[in-house]
């Protein structure tokens, strides 16, 4: 696992320990950078099931203005803060410990919103329609704001998509990187 681009370019960050975690490929993450492009400058970034931060880190490497990790785990939100240390990176993020649902409630309350969400759900866990449910009840996204869902080719997104419309699809390997956007109101 390393930095794609970006200030951090080509820093390895510390993969996790056992099969606990499955952080994003780096080819399935330069996938999603490429495709979102100049989306991630200047932004603020949430990333939810952050694992080892891989994918708000490479964010932050390439011009998000923030970004706030979401993650339950103890083992991975201690790679996420060594991850963010190795790269410099500790004063533009946030790790919030704890569950996304709670997470998205507590930042709503906040007044936080965001320009790019991720999430990385554990797979085959039903927890992408939970989510989606939570995200389009409790805004925390803006009217142009962009939502990445990495999930297995297994576990197909809820059709219609509550609050969201499906703008593009990819698929690499068993990996399905979902880019969606607020339905219009």
């Amino acid at each position: 696992m390393r930095i794609i681009s970006g200030i951090s370019k080509g820093r390895k960050l510390l993969p996790p320990k056992g099969k606990a975690l499955r952080p994003t490929s780096d080819r399935v993450k330069e996938s999603i950078f490429n495709i979102l492009g100049s989306e991630v400058k200047g932004k603020a970034v949430l990333d939810l099931f952050a694992g080892t931060g891989n994918l708000g880190i490479e964010a932050l490497s390439r011009g998000a203005l923030k970004a706030v990790f979401v993650e339950k785990e103890k083992q991975a939100l201690d790679l996420i803060k060594t991850n963010l240390s190795r790269c410099g990176m500790e004063s533009e993020a946030e790790i919030f410990s704890g569950e996304v649902e709670r997470a998205i409630a507590v930042l709503k309350d906040r007044g936080e919103s965001f320009d790019l969400i991720m999430m990385d759900p554990p797979y085959e866990k039903e927890l992408i329609q939970k989510t989606l449910r939570k995200l389009s009840s409790v805004k925390i996204h803006r009217p142009d704001s962009i939502l990445v869902i990495e999930h297995d080719r297994r576990e197909p997104l809820p059709d219609p998509i509550e609050g969201w419309e499906l703008v593009r699809q990819r698929r690499i390997g068993d990996t399905v990187v979902s880019f969606l956007a607020p339905l219009k109101e």
